[in-house]
């Protein structure tokens, strides 16, 4: 799709345009993300497609089964990096809540989340080499719901909440960091501070 081919048309871009380009990239000053960085419908919608769905029905209309709510909610921002538009990546910082990040923002990589994610699409993508396509347009399928969900969602301030709530569920679902696992030897683990991290 749209995706697939800048991928190919960044790629075969000279270097030398390449650094130019990179150049003018501006970072913002803070590195935790922030409700002004995300796209509040559009995350919104795939946290109501992931938590507040009948997901019986929902899994067999997928061809998912056996997939729970947060391995729903990061392969919805997956597949949304692999069938969306351009337009879709106006706030890249949205995709952090699919697997988060080692460092803790927006919340410690849920690293059985990230392998389950990870079995899913291997999955699709072997059954796809030999010629069924099922589980790769079950993928597909959950960026086009998260769509049509979002056309009639509306979103609440409650993105602090969602942090919170992974925090809190981060060991169950293996949460790390750099630090390593997230209360392995301090139940009482904090997030870090909202501050940008030196590179030297």
């Amino acid at each position: 799709g749209a995706t697939q081919q800048g991928i190919l048309a960044v790629a075969n871009q000279h270097p030398t345009h390449l650094l130019r380009e990179i150049r003018q990239i501006r970072m913002p000053a803070h590195h935790d993300v922030r409700p002004k960085d995300v796209d509040l419908r559009r995350l919104g919608s795939v946290i109501a497609l992931a938590y507040e769905r009948d997901l019986r029905d929902f899994e067999s209309l997928l061809l998912l089964e056996g997939v729970g709510p947060r391995t729903l909610q990061s392969l919805t921002l997956v597949s949304e990096v692999l069938h969306g538009t351009p337009s879709r990546f106006q706030d890249p910082a949205r995709f952090s809540f699919a697997h988060g990040g080692k460092d803790g923002h927006p919340f410690p990589v849920p690293t059985k989340v990230y392998d389950e994610t990870i079995e899913v699409l291997r999955k699709a993508v072997d059954q796809a080499k030999i010629g069924h396509g099922d589980r790769q347009q079950a993928i597909k399928n959950l960026h086009q719901t998260a769509v049509r969900i979002e056309q009639h969602f509306t979103p609440n301030d409650e993105m602090e909440a969602l942090i919170e709530r992974e925090w809190a569920e981060s060991r169950q679902y293996g949460g790390r960091t750099v630090a390593g696992l997230v209360g392995a030897s301090d139940p009482g683990a904090r997030r870090p501070p909202k501050k940008q991290l030196s590179l030297f």
